[in-house]
């Protein structure tokens, strides 16, 4: 792996990968739905659909018939705390996907016109999203997580603020947030650092301003106000959904590699203590895991599990013993141990091909500043304790939960205790 800095901050990451005929180049900028004003919530997204759309020098379907042209991808996503534009090609094209890249990111017009017809797509994506129960509990959790804190706001924004949103406050969203030092060059396959430099260095032109690099920005720890709190959405389903869980530390936190292997013990994989309590001992659902998001300042540890409403309340008192058990008692040796194989087999077998180590280079230069090899990533796996993955446990389980209930629930009295006394 190489780094170069250019003028204006810009970072430029590379990763030799000499096996594959291909190359991964994303840009990712420091910039996701928690640095939105409330009256534009939903605007990183939106951008991110409309730079698509035009630059000076392509139509949105000539961006679509180049990239057919080479067999390649071009596409994005907004997180919470950033953006990725990024494209796929054959070795061969990495100039042409460095240039369209760069192109969209930079120059995307935000014309009148686009904006109006991004806007409907836009209106399409949060009606599918509040289709899709999974996805319309994962944002109502983190808001029960996180209450009026910036990273409880849906990516997406809501009807309301996209529908409101105008073209001037997406242009300037873009011109003032989309800034050198906010922006990181990732790639990743059969490529040349100096080369891709090279590239950088033509393609981003003018916006690599001569004189000192600013500092990197870098969000700092804050304070999520509040306590979790549980939110209830009532819908005529088969199923009732549920998310349960936790705050964490960030993803700074010294503790985060024994946050993982906890995670992957209680419901990463089939092996683990949630998994076999709830749908192999009980055959209570089908769908039954835990997930941790990591945010600068806060993360969650959650649980997901949707089942029929007559077993709901089974479903609910089985994980909250489940995670009594285990901040009172502990992990096994055993089950620590198959959760750091787990993780090491995951960790590896995922970075098979230069996107998914594109990915990693880029995500670890804008939210850490540094990069560690596999092997030293590895090693920390294998460096966690069964007393540590304890005390986290300890520490992290005996804290408020919050949750969120999507179902055929007829009233919050209604519900089982665990979640009535989350609601106070």
């Amino acid at each position: 792996m190489r780094r170069t800095q250019l003028p204006g901050g810009l970072r430029v990451v590379t990763e030799h990968v000499p096996s594959v005929h291909s190359a991964s180049v994303g840009v990712w900028v420091g910039v996701g739905s928690r640095d939105e004003g409330r009256s534009v919530a939903g605007a990183a997204h939106f951008l991110e659909h409309l730079l698509f759309k035009a630059t000076p020098s392509r139509t949105a379907v000539q961006i679509a018939q180049e990239m057919d042209a080479v067999g390649g991808e071009l596409n994005a996503f907004t997180s919470r705390e950033h953006t990725c534009y990024y494209a796929h090609v054959l070795d061969s094209d990495l100039a042409l996907a460095v240039d369209m890249v760069a192109d969209v990111v930079l120059r995307g017009r935000c014309l009148a016109d686009d904006v109006e017809v991004e806007r409907d797509v836009v209106l399409e994506e949060i009606a599918m999203r509040d289709d899709d129960p999974e996805d319309t509990l994962g944002d109502v959790f983190l808001s029960a997580m996180f209450g009026e804190h910036p990273v409880g706001r849906p990516v997406i924004g809501s009807v309301d603020s996209v529908s409101a949103m105008t073209r001037a406050q997406l242009h300037s969203f873009h011109v003032r947030r989309y800034t050198p030092d906010r922006m990181v060059v990732a790639v990743a396959g059969n490529v040349d650092h100096d080369e891709v430099v090279g590239l950088v260095r033509e393609h981003f032109g003018r916006h690599l301003v001569r004189g000192q690099s600013p500092v990197p920005p870098r969000r700092g720890a804050g304070r999520v106000p509040g306590r979790p709190t549980l939110q209830v959405i009532r819908r005529d389903a088969e199923q009732t959904h549920l998310s349960m869980g936790v705050r964490t530390p960030g993803r700074h936190w010294e503790h985060r590699w024994a946050l993982s292997v906890l995670n992957t013990a209680l419901g990463g994989g089939l092996s683990s203590r949630l998994f076999q309590q709830i749908r192999e001992t009980r055959g209570l659902a089908y769908s039954v895991y835990s997930t941790v998001d990591t945010f600068a300042d806060s993360g969650a540890l959650s649980i997901y599990a949707g089942c029929q409403p007559e077993r709901f309340d089974e479903v609910v008192r089985v994980t909250t013993d489940v995670l009594s058990d285990v901040a009172r008692d502990g992990l096994t040796a055993d089950e620590c141990r198959i959760a750091k194989g787990s993780l090491r087999g995951g960790l590896v077998l995922g970075l098979e091909d230069s996107a998914s180590r594109m990915h990693r280079i880029g995500r670890s230069e804008l939210n850490h500043g540094e990069h560690r090899s596999i092997a030293e990533t590895l090693d920390r796996i294998d460096a966690v304790t069964v007393e540590e993955v304890n005390a986290v446990a300890r520490q992290l389980l005996t804290r408020p939960f919050g949750a969120a209930v999507l179902g055929p629930v007829r009233a919050k009295r209604s519900l089982p205790r665990p979640l009535q006394t989350i609601a106070g």
